[in-house]
């Protein structure tokens, strides 16, 4: 397995927000996290990268447990962030962008580097001058995407993929992650655009109130609407 959750719970302040919480990534594989705002979606990811600490429970990352340690620590360990709001540098231009998180901590044969990300994301080659805050927000989410990718992970989150984005963005991006996911990295993906998730993704959590309530393929997702309308309808 790349990850491994393990009955992690997790508070803000004296508010807990994780029960029990357990889930799997498989290497190579896409799986979401799927469910209403404010059911522990965000809050997953954040106990994942290490910025907020489980009570109990574990992490493991490639047979480490890496619950505990710091969010760089983590990052090293080859775990690569694409951020809710993209969180781009706003007064670096693109290539500045990218350049700021390179490495390769695991030493890939075939890291990502600045020219293959622009390979990725053709549109990024032709703004390379440009400030963070003069991009679309499409080109900035294709930066964001492309500025993890530059720590060359293993392990790739997103939280909200395409949100905002435009219809024909949006599928620029799917189309990306798909390519990105036959170099096999892993990905845990969040998005609310299902049936886009479930042409990419290989498994699904759905959490509501911090808990993992469900799990399955995508076939298992698609044909069961009633589990849709459930834990998923607005």
């Amino acid at each position: 397995m790349s990850l491994v959750v393990n009955n992690i719970n997790t508070f803000y302040g004296r508010s807990q927000v994780l029960f029990d919480l357990s889930l799997e990534i498989k290497t190579g594989s896409v799986t979401t996290l799927l469910g209403r705002n404010g059911m522990g979606k965000t809050t997953t990811v954040n106990s994942i990268i290490g910025n907020l600490a489980c009570q109990s429970g574990k992490i493991i990352y490639n047979d480490q447990t890496i619950s505990g340690l710091r969010a760089f620590q983590i990052a090293q360990k080859g775990i690569g962030l694409v951020p809710e709001g993209r969180q781009i540098f706003p007064n670096l231009n693109v290539r500045e962008n990218l350049m700021a998180t390179a490495a390769n901590y695991a030493d890939a044969a075939d890291p990502w580097t600045l020219d293959k990300v622009l390979d990725l994301f053709p549109a990024l080659a032709q703004r390379l001058s440009n400030m963070g805050n003069q991009l679309s927000g499409g080109e900035q989410q294709m930066l964001a995407i492309g500025r993890a990718l530059m720590l060359n992970p293993e392990l790739l989150i997103l939280d909200e993929a395409t949100e905002g984005l435009a219809p024909l963005v949006r599928q620029q991006i799917w189309q990306q992650l798909d390519e990105i996911k036959r170099t096999g990295i892993s990905i845990l993906l969040i998005d609310k655009n299902l049936d886009d998730i479930c042409k990419v993704a290989d498994y699904h959590y759905i959490i509501e109130k911090g808990q993992a309530v469900w799990k399955g393929d995508s076939a298992q997702l698609l044909d069961n609407p009633k589990l849709k309308e459930r834990y998923l309808g607005v």
